[in-house]
Formats: C-alpha cells, sequence, structure tokens
C-alpha cells in the first residue's frame, strides 16, 4: 500500500503537466485532490504530528507566495495553486531544491516555448486547438511542466521514500 501513495503525488504533477499543455490551465479539482491526499497519505505513512504541521506550515507559505506572484502577474493562479500542493508533498529541507529545480526547468521552457512561438505552424498542427493555444504569443506558458520537473526531481530525495520502506 506505501508504494501506491508514493504513486500519488508523482501521477498528479504530470497529470497536472499534460492538462496546462492541453488547455493552459489547471483543474482545481486536481490541485485540491492532491492538498487533500496529502494529509491521509503522511498519516498512513506514520508521519509524525509535528512534521506534518510543517509541511501545512511550508504548504500555506509557499500558497501565500504564489497568491502573491499571481497578484503580480508573474504566474497563473493554477500554478500558484499547484506549486502550493506541491509543497506539501516536499519537505522543508527539498523546497529550495524543488524552487531551483522549477526555476531552472521554467526557463528552459519559456525559451523552448519562444522559439516555437517564433515560427509558423505547419498546416497540419494549425488545426489542433490546444497547439495553437501554444503557439499564441498572448498566452501564458504551461508552468505546471517547470513544476513538475523540478518535483518529479526532488521526490526520491525525500522522507517519503524512507517511509515507504
Amino acid at each position: 500500500m506505501e508504494h501506491l501513495l508514493l504513486l500519488i503525488f508523482p501521477a498528479a504533477m504530470v497529470l497536472a503537466a499534460v492538462l496546462d499543455i492541453g488547455t493552459l490551465t489547471i483543474p482545481n479539482r486536481l490541485t485540491g485532490a492532491l492538498a487533500l491526499a496529502f494529509l491521509p497519505a503522511a498519516l498512513f505513512m506514520g508521519m509524525g504530528w509535528a512534521e506534518l504541521g510543517l509541511h501545512l506550515a511550508v504548504g500555506a507559505g509557499v500558497l501565500l507566495t504564489g497568491m502573491a506572484l499571481f497578484a503580480g502577474g508573474y504566474m497563473g493562479g493554477g500554478d500558484a495553486k499547484l506549486m502550493a500542493a506541491a509543497a506539501l508533498w516536499i519537505e522543508w529541507q527539498s523546497l529550495a531544491a524543488f524552487a531551483l529545480t522549477a526555476a531552472l526547468a521554467g526557463a528552459v521552457l519559456g525559451v523552448l516555448i519562444w522559439l516555437f512561438r517564433s515560427f509558423p505552424l505547419p498546416v497540419f498542427l494549425a488545426q489542433q486547438g490546444w497547439v495553437m493555444r501554444l503557439h499564441d504569443k498572448d498566452e501564458g506558458i504551461p508552468y505546471a511542466v517547470a513544476l513538475c520537473a523540478g518535483a518529479l526531481l526532488v521526490f526520491p530525495e525525500t522522507r517519503w521514500i524512507e517511509l515507504a520502506v
């Protein structure tokens, strides 16, 4: 059962990235489910109350930071909520690595999207709605992809793996 619980976080992050690529939105139901799944998963895995409280505090702090970034126009609202939900699952010791990895992945993603938007689309791609949205210079960047990359690279180094074995 522990090994199945370990799949919740990475699977949700991959799903968020795929949905963000396709629609440039991250459903509230997904981020809400990811955040809500943290508590029973943490308790089942034997996480202590103090550690659980620290995870919740970190998640709240990241949510406030994300809301400030959203208010400033630097990040989408769905990205801010996903970042906070992800922070619940990533212990505070790994939070800086997650943020740095996601930021670097976001920079690479930004350059790739910029290059993609610099060239006209072939006809066969111009008929795909999701490709047109990605290609539209007035649209945002699917930052869930960068958050997913950061999460998948950092998650194996967290205590969750230790709790599962």
